[in-house]
């Protein structure tokens, strides 16, 4: 029985849910299928402060790094810089053939080092200006994560347990990372690709509270859309007036910024659910098959149909759980 070694390389910044969600994904795994094996090493890239409350299972690096299969670098915060020694040391790990990943911040060594120069890299909203104009080598996705080549990275948060289940449908099969995600509740796999939630004010680039109110009373309204005199009529403003804020702030009008939001979870639910095409047209307000693959043909390019195959067909790997199929 072949065990799998994963390094987990942790900086100062890590939360303890950070490495829980990741550490209890393999645990589970191997408490689901005992033939399963992970031998799990987490290090110290920086001496730790002492502090009350939660520590994290670590020791200090011990000046060299080897046997390792897999190496993740964890922080929650960028980074300063990364010392001459561990960096040394883990380009000889990943010229001795170990894949490396990184998590939220984690992905700062990894790009400083130069190990992420000409991949895609997942990066957390909350860094992708700094990080993209750092780091210009590095293609800088929104992602939850990342699966390019021999480097994987996820942008943090839950998308840490999206990666953990990713990695192990990929070692050992999509039926036991569905298990795993049954063990712990995971309402549903999530895929790489997958946008973050950027949060309103920042997706719309504006803090303008008759146009928050708005996309959050369309967002409520997918599956029975407000007319545009109704949601103006919500927010208290006149039909001219909202319709001057979408333009001023979105370039477009309420009905076309609604329209697109419908399409794009309409799309979402393509790629991520086994529902047929013309429900999920009408749970996103289309009132008919041919208005619902006209509207997504004339915005996408392709038809519902022809989008969701050529998904399939691309996706290097899927996931797959009992209550939720892949779409």
């Amino acid at each position: 029985m072949n065990a799998h070694r994963i390094g987990f390389l942790i900086w100062p910044s890590t939360k303890p849910l950070t490495l829980a969600m990741a550490e209890e994904a393999l645990r589970v795994a191997q408490r689901v299928h005992p033939e399963v094996v992970y031998e799990l090493t987490f290090l110290q890239a920086e001496p730790q402060a002492e502090a009350g409350g939660w520590t994290l299972p670590s020791e200090p690096w011990p000046g060299k790094l080897e046997g390792l299969q897999r190496l993740f670098l964890l922080a929650d915060e960028p980074p300063a810089n990364i010392a001459l020694g561990l960096s040394s040391a883990i380009k000889q790990l990943v010229r001795s053939g170990c894949v490396i990943g990184a998590i939220s911040a984690g992905v700062y060594p990894l790009a400083q080092m130069g190990l992420l120069d000409g991949y895609r890299a997942s990066v957390h909203w909350r860094w992708q200006d700094d990080f993209a104009e750092r780091f210009p080598k590095v293609i800088a996705t929104s992602h939850l994560f990342d699966w390019d080549r021999d480097r994987l990275t996820a942008c943090g948060g839950m998308a840490v347990m999206d990666l953990l289940l990713a990695l192990l449908a990929r070692d050992h099969g999509a039926e036991l990372a569905g298990a795993v995600s049954e063990e712990l509740v995971v309402e549903r796999i999530r895929e790489g690709g997958e946008r973050q939630r950027i949060p309103l004010q920042n997706r719309l680039g504006s803090s303008h509270p008759k146009l928050t109110q708005a996309v959050l009373l369309m967002e409520a309204n997918i599956e029975e859309p407000l007319t545009t005199d109704e949601i103006a009529q919500h927010v208290c403003v006149s039909r001219r007036q909202l319709e001057r804020i979408f333009k001023q702030y979105l370039n477009r009008v309420p009905s076309q910024y609604y329209l697109e939001l419908r399409l794009n979870k309409a799309r979402q639910l393509l790629m991520q659910t086994s529902k047929s095409i013309i429900q999920i047209g009408l749970s996103c307000g289309f009132s008919s098959g041919p208005h619902f693959s006209s509207a997504y043909r004339n915005f996408f390019g392709a038809t519902p149909r022809e989008d969701r195959n050529q998904r399939r067909s691309n996706s290097p790997f899927e996931l797959t759980s009992t209550p939720i199929e892949r779409g």
